[in-house]
Order: structure tokens, then C-alpha cells, then sequence
């Protein structure tokens, strides 16, 4: 194979949400459909036929070309230096960054705080020490984003459970959380809101 590319060729993306799965979206430009590749965060906040204007970065391999999008240039930054990072991938570096945003990410390798890290799926104690001794210096004081519009629509507590199977917990153990989730939080609790709370009780619980 190949070793891993990242081309600027899509780095700007703006056109109506087509359709909404687990771990992307299709976006309508032009009359054609581009999949992309988002975090359960930026999956939480749109619903289809919405408009959309995401940050995105093309990985080429020798088998695939895939698109992955942003909402904020400070996500796409961090996500294109995490992929710097021998080991990491681009499934691996958007779980980071779906458990952590930019400025969470910074403050824990500013803070040498490698536990932060063990709350990904797939990072034990020794992989988070090694990630922050390589992104030291690495990435800029990043403020944390603002949170964007929090919608909700139907199917959102599959949905969640999706999100957090596409991360690497298994089925059933995300449905069992995202349901203790819905018992504290009340039925009404938005995609957003329901997503965060199970990633801390996972996290908690690793």
C-alpha cells in the first residue's frame, strides 16, 4: 500500500444534507452527492435538507479516496496533525477527536494529562503517552469551539448508539448507556446532549 496522502483538492464543502447515517453525511452540491465523513457531533447538530458549510480534508490511499469534514478550521487542523502521527489513522484520529475537541485535546498535551487520552476507544496509557509526547509543540493554544445549534430529529437514540458502535464500543454495551443516558437526561434530551453524556459514562467506565 501506498503510504497515506492528504491532498487540499476538496478543502471547503457548502450544499444541502441528502442523507444522514452513522459515521457521514451525503452533501448535495451541484446536483451531485459527495459522502463525507464527520464526527458524531457535527452529525448531531444538522438534519436532512439543511445547509451546510464544513472544513473537509481528502485522505488518498491506494484504494480509496475519502472525505472528511469539519465544522471549524481549528477540527480539520488537529485532525491533519494527528494524521502526522505514525499509528494514528484517520478512524482513530476522528475518535479522538469525537471523544475531545481541538482545545480539550491541546489542554491535555499541554497538561501531560494522559488519562484524557485512554477515554478513545483504542488508546491505552502507553499510546497517550506516546500521542503526547509527539503532538508536544505540535498544536497551537486552541480555544474550544463554539457549540453550534443543537437539533433533534428522529431515530436519535439509534443514532447515538451507532455513533458510539462506529467508535469502537460494542452494541449492546452502547445501548445500555445510552439508555441509563435517557433515564437521567428525560426522553426530550437532544442527539447532542445524549451522545456526550454516554461518551462520559463509557470513559468513565474503561
Amino acid at each position: 500500500m501506498f503510504p497515506l496522502e492528504r491532498q487540499a483538492v476538496i478543502s471547503f464543502l457548502s450544499g444541502t444534507v441528502h442523507r444522514i447515517a452513522a459515521d457521514h453525511l451525503v452533501i448535495l452540491t451541484y446536483g451531485v452527492g459527495r459522502r463525507v465523513n464527520v464526527t458524531p457531533d457535527t452529525l448531531s447538530n444538522t438534519r436532512h435538507g439543511a445547509d451546510i458549510e464544513l472544513v473537509t480534508t481528502l485522505v488518498v490511499r491506494e484504494d480509496s479516496m475519502t472525505l472528511f469534514g469539519f465544522g471549524t478550521e481549528d477540527e480539520n487542523h488537529t485532525f491533519e496533525v494527528l494524521l502526522s502521527i505514525s499509528g494514528i489513522g484517520p478512524r482513530l484520529a476522528m475518535a479522538i477527536l469525537s471523544v475531545m475537541g481541538p482545545g480539550e485535546l491541546a489542554a491535555a498535551i499541554s497538561n501531560q494529562d494522559a488519562n484524557a487520552l485512554t477515554r478513545v476507544p483504542g488508546i491505552g496509557k502507553k499510546g497517550a503517552s506516546r500521542i503526547i509526547l509527539e503532538l508536544e509543540n505540535k498544536l497551537p493554544k486552541l480555544a474550544a469551539s463554539e457549540p453550534g445549534l443543537q437539533l433533534s430529529f428522529g431515530g436519535a437514540n439509534q443514532q447515538v448508539v451507532d455513533a458510539l458502535v462506529g467508535l469502537g464500543w460494542k452494541e449492546a454495551q452502547a445501548a445500555d448507556v445510552v439508555q441509563e443516558v435517557i433515564n437521567d437526561l428525560g426522553q426530550n434530551a437532544g442527539t447532542s446532549a445524549l451522545l456526550k453524556a454516554s461518551l462520559k459514562v463509557l470513559g468513565a467506565r474503561k
